[in-house]
């Protein structure tokens, strides 16, 4: 039997996005035909952004929505893309006189969806890809690199641009900028069930993990023995610093996101563990991010994400966001 708190598999998404949105009245709306989350207190006057993607990520995206962040989101069911009605829907809905920045993870079915909305949009509009994965370069999963929790750094950095009343070409340079300076990398112990498949996505032993794994449970770079904090932060860093060639002296943001089955108290120890080692290489930490940011179910394991900062990074960064997931 499969021990999940679901009664219904086709009516999860739905009525999880209403149990989101009944969560946070204050923020929060819901446009059930077709489905998304939008901000209850419409923009004005400023470039509006939509992001989406399957479900299973949460809080990705929809716990993002409200002010210094997105004006809305859409949810497919659970790591299957959004459909092109939803994108082109909540891009209409929420479109607030200067346009609206699409940002989309670099998945094929999530870039087939946000490229048919954009075929039906009469609203200018830009388009930001992440593909901040440096696990593979090629994949029968995915278009090149995925997209995963840099996603949440771009929409941050870029949210607080266009609050601040930042052009559309500015925010999808920005966008673009950010990413391009964002590396992450994942490790898991286990895997995780989709609902409709009703048993786990891949087999791993209980001695193993699989270095540079998906958010949707797809295989990394390599399978090895289960090691410690240390030597699974040197693994994770190595290929996010090469990629991002940081020289020292940089200062930098680090992300330590969980996969939905790892325990804070352990994401705190990898968060401390990254710190040092990137202390040791000369590289400076200005900002931390730490939790279940960008989650695959209730898989075990974590990533670790470095973003190069630059002052207008960080001063982005730091602008006032309120959403369901982040705050500040």
């Amino acid at each position: 039997m499969l021990k999940k708190f679901i009664d219904s598999v086709d009516d999860l998404v739905a009525h999880s996005a209403a149990g989101l949105v009944t969560a946070h009245p204050d923020l929060l709306s819901l446009h059930a035909e077709p489905l998304f989350v939008r901000r209850r207190e419409p923009k004005r006057g400023r470039v509006a952004l939509v992001s989406g993607g399957g479900s299973g990520h949460e809080p990705l995206h929809t716990g993002y929505v409200g002010p210094g962040m997105l004006d809305a989101a859409c949810r497919g069911r659970v790591f299957t893309a959004p459909t092109p009605a939803q994108v082109s829907a909540a891009a209409q809905a929420v479109e607030a006189g200067e346009g609206v920045l699409l940002i989309v993870k670099n998945y094929a079915g999530d870039r087939a969806s946000f490229d048919m909305a954009r075929e039906e949009l009469e609203i200018d509009h830009a388009l930001v890809v992440i593909d901040d994965d440096v696990a593979v370069e090629h994949s029968t999963h995915s278009a090149g690199r995925r997209g995963v929790a840099g996603t949440v750094i771009v929409e941050k950095i870029v949210g607080a641009a266009a609050e601040a009343g930042a052009s559309l070409d500015e925010c999808k340079a920005l966008g673009d900028r950010v990413n391009a300076a964002t590396a992450s990398m994942g490790v898991a112990f286990t895997s995780c069930t989709v609902p409709d498949a009703e048993a786990p996505s891949f087999d791993i032993g209980p001695d193993d993990m699989e270095i540079g794994v998906g958010i949707h449970g797809e295989p990394g770079r390599y399978r090895a023995p289960v090691a410690g904090a240390d030597a699974i932060v040197q693994l994770l860093l190595g290929p996010v610093l090469k990629d991002l060639s940081i020289a020292r002296g940089r200062e930098v943001l680090l992300h330590v996101n969980g996969f939905g089955g790892t325990p804070l108290i352990e994401l705190h120890l990898l968060n401390h563990v990254a710190t040092r080692q990137l202390a040791e290489q000369g590289i400076v930490v200005r900002r931390w991010l730490v939790g279940n940011h960008t989650t695959s179910l209730e898989m075990a394991g974590a990533s670790i994400t470095v973003t190069a900062l630059d002052d207008e990074m960080l001063r982005l960064w730091d602008a006032p966001v309120h959403t369901a997931a982040l705050r500040w």
